[in-house]
């Protein structure tokens, strides 16, 4: 789960300057730092999501030497 750093109080003062009530402006306040804690969760890549796509991106490149080696092998059949 991502951490948030996200200041609810300076910015519900700030909706409660702007002439909200307190109650709404704590409860927007919170809703925002909801949001933006899901948004992160739904959207950042931890260590382990980074690790499966360093094995894929392996996997891909070893797969992608050996086509160019058979091509070229087949190339080198065809004209020698």
């Amino acid at each position: 789960m991502a951490t948030v750093t996200f200041d609810t109080l300076k910015f519900a003062e700030r909706l409660e300057k702007a002439g909200m009530t307190r109650e709404q402006a704590a409860a927007i306040a919170e809703a925002q730092k909801d949001a933006f804690a899901e948004a992160l969760d739904s959207t950042l890549a931890t260590k382990s999501d980074i690790g499966v796509l360093d094995a894929k991106v392996d996997k891909l490149s070893w797969m992608m030497g050996i086509l160019i080696a058979i091509a070229v092998a087949n190339f080198a059949k065809q004209f020698f």
